[in-house]
Formats: structure tokens, sequence, C-alpha cells
């Protein structure tokens, strides 16, 4: 399949990322990761063994959609929860707690 990361264009095929992947040691995955055999991958180490580029020249996004359209399972950031705005009141009242049962 041709893929297009860093603006150059690369023939790769689930059998030769495998091939390539064979032997390197994953490093700790902290953002989006790619499944590759029974190991978990951070994308941009995966992307940096394949195509021999800098980590800085490409997306983790350009590795993920190239990974996926190969038929590798892909993970992404969790979506952040709503952070809750209190008002100044109820900021005081969490400061000072609950009124502790007599």
């Amino acid at each position: 399949m041709r893929c297009v990361i860093a603006r150059f264009p690369f023939e790769l095929t689930k059998n030769g990322v495998l091939e390539t992947m064979k032997g390197v040691k994953p490093e700790a995955v902290t953002g989006e990761s790619v499944i590759i055999g029974r190991r978990h991958y951070p994308v941009k180490q995966v992307g940096q063994v394949i195509t021999r580029q800098d980590r800085r020249d490409f997306s983790a996004a350009e590795v993920l959609r190239a990974m996926a359209r190969l038929g590798f399972t892909c993970r992404t950031l969790p979506a952040a929860e709503p952070v809750r705005v209190l008002s100044p009141l109820q900021e005081a009242s969490a400061m000072l707690g609950t009124p502790m049962a007599v």
C-alpha cells in the first residue's frame, strides 16, 4: 500500500511492517500506540523505524492512519473529561468542607 508520511511516499505492507519491527524493543507508551504482534509500540517509534526518519519530521496522525489502513490495531489518547468550573461561592464552600453531624 502506498502511504505518504512526512511528504515522502512509502510502499508499506503488513508483512513488511511485521518484519521491520521484529526484534525492536517497545518503548514506554505514553500516548497513541500501535499493536504489532502482541506488543504495544508508541506511534512515533513505529514511524521512526519504518521510515528511518527523525520523529520530528512526521506527525503521529500520519503513522496512525497508515497503520490502521494496513490492518493494525491503533489506540489513541482517551478524550479528556470536561473540567467543572466552580463559582467563587462553591469554591469557598469546598475549601471549608462539609459540616460535621453532632
